[in-house]
Parts: C-alpha cells; structure tokens; sequence
C-alpha cells in the first residue's frame, strides 16, 4: 500500500492529537498527585489568611490530597501575588488573588514585576464584600447629606481613616469624593484596625470599614452607620441605605478575593480546580461564616472571574488617576 506525504501528515496530526487528548485525559485523572502550596499574600491572622485555610481545607478533602497554606506578605500583596504569577504551571502552586494586587497596585505602583491580567489564571471568584461608612456615635452627622453639606461648607477639614494607602477603605473614600464633589483629609493607618480605633476615639470623622469589622462597633454602639457601599442593604445591617438611594449609585464597593493560579495552567487543571472550589463553597458551615461577616458567596465559571479582574482594573484605575494617589 503505498503511502502519500499527504495522507502521512494527515495520520501523523490525528496520532498527535489523540496522544495530546490522552495526556489531557490523564492529567486530569491523576491530577493531584501531591500536595498543593496555597500562598496568601498577606499576613497569618487577617481576613484573607482565614478565608484561604478554610477555602484550602474543603478542597483539601475533596480533592484528597493536602493544601498547604503559606503565608508571603509585602508590598501590599505584591510579593505573594507575583510568587503565584512565577510559579510552575501544573496547579501545584496556587494562591489568593485579592482586589489590591489584582485591581489596584498595578496603578497605584507602576512598576509591578508581574501583570495581573495576563500573568495570572483567574480559577474562581469566592467572595465579595461591602464596605459601610461608620462615624462615631458622638458625631452630627447621622446621614450621607449631613456629611456631603459639612464638607462643601468646609472644603479639606473633614477626615476619614484608612488602613493604608491604596486599600478599600481609602478607595472607597475617594469614590465617594469624586462623586459627591467634596474634599476631605486621608489619615492612614498601619491598619484598618487601627484606624477604626481612632475613630471610635473621636479622633478622625469617618471611616469606611469592612463589615465584619464594623458590625461588633455598630451592634455595642460605638459606632454609628451611614450608608453601605453594595448595590443592596444587607441583612445584617437592614436599616442602613446604601448610596444608590441616597443618591450616589456610583458609590459601588465590593472588597473580593478568589483563587488564582500562574498562567498557562492548562484547561484541565483549571476545569477540576475550579469545580472542587465551586464544591467546596456549597459547605453549609463555610457559608455560614462568610454570610455572618456580609458577604456575598462567590463561585461560578474562571470567566466571570476574569471580567471582574478586568471590570475593577479600569474602574481603580480611573480613581486612583483623579485622585492623585500616590504610594508612599
């Protein structure tokens, strides 16, 4: 039988990719076959540093191989966040991709050694969460408008604490700002923490906080809520606005954060990481936790993920170019 060049290449293509199909096959039948690093980009204690043990330790069980979690905090999250981008891509190191370093430093900094669009593998989103404006329960100002007036009347005198340049709690701020057309003073702190303190102390005037870190204050009324940064009251906090109603539907923050792995993992990996994720944030006792602290539970496809990154990306880039923020 006599055998054309033609019909050669043509045997060799279709031998090609069944073997690429098999390899694909058995990737991701045999994937994980050791355990996993899981890097968190801040450090042990905070917010992100539990929402990744528990996150690791449901899919830790499902996938039945151990996640080990590794704490590598700096530089507002660059320093963990470009590990996961130089990592080997074969789904043995992935990590959290949290709104700062995914969505923000790349402006605010300029000189990042990694690309958060394009260096990282959006795997899946695992939550988002408001922020609420609180003020000490001593303060006047009891709604946005009493704040927005006071401000006008007394451009640059009103302040507001952060837990750091950059960070939701500023940007949020600075969202409000641009908005309501007003000018108020940024007092940083080493932490949100911190800040929140001093305004409890009746040291600054305002501060958007993260709900779980808020709602102790409010319910001992130490702190007072104004208005919440989601697109819908919450339940914990239903008799606070949001700023839609009151006027500034822009005023739109979620703080999120979802796994993310370097690029050129391949699909398989992916489509298996992200279906135990998705698994593992059914757990009713996970759920419980992340609702009790006002968030919103994630989940879904690495896509709706990606445009997300993309979305916010522009939008604090936008913020960060008229406020002025600088690093410091």
């Amino acid at each position: 039988m006599k055998i054309t060049m033609k019909s050669f290449v043509l045997q060799l293509t279709v031998l090609s990719t069944l073997l690429l199909a098999s390899n694909a096959s058995f990737a991701q039948a045999t994937y994980p076959s050791k355990p996993i690093t899981f890097i968190v980009a801040y450090a042990a204690g905070g917010g992100g540093d539990a929402r990744s043990r528990q996150i690791a330790q449901k899919m830790s069980v499902l996938l039945k191989q151990p996640i080990v979690v590794e704490n590598k905090p700096g530089a507002g999250g660059n320093i963990g966040t470009e590990l996961i981008s130089r990592a080997t891509p074969d789904g043995y190191t992935i990590g959290m991709g949290n709104f700062a370093p995914m969505s923000v430093n790349k402006t605010l900094f300029g000189n990042l050694r990694y690309d958060p669009e394009n260096d990282l593998t959006p795997i899946m989103l695992i939550e988002k969460g408001p922020l609420v404006l609180v003020v000490n329960p001593k303060s006047t100002f009891k709604s946005v408008a009493d704040i927005v007036s006071a401000a006008k009347a007394k451009p640059g005198e009103l302040t507001f604490s952060s837990g750091g340049i950059g960070g939701s709690h500023q940007l949020s701020a600075e969202l409000f700002k641009i908005n309501a057309g007003i000018d108020m003073i940024h007092v940083p702190y080493k932490s949100g923490s911190a800040g929140l303190t001093d305004l409890m102390a009746g040291n600054v005037n305002m501060m958007f906080d993260q709900m779980y870190s808020a709602i102790p204050g409010i319910r001992s009324e130490k702190l007072r809520p104004i208005a919440i940064t989601s697109a819908q009251r919450s339940p914990l906090l239903p008799e606070v606005p949001t700023f839609a109603e009151v006027g500034y539907p822009k005023v739109e923050v979620l703080n999120w954060q979802g796994i993310v792995g370097p690029k050129g993992l391949p699909p398989e990996i992916i489509d298996k990481l992200n279906a135990v994720a998705n698994e593992a944030l059914q757990d009713p006792q996970l759920r419980e936790v992340m609702l009790a602290q006002g968030n919103e539970i994630g989940g879904g496809t690495p896509a709706v993920f990606a445009e997300l990154i993309k979305a916010e990306s522009a939008k604090w880039s936008n913020v960060i170019k008229i406020a002025n923020i600088r690093p410091d």
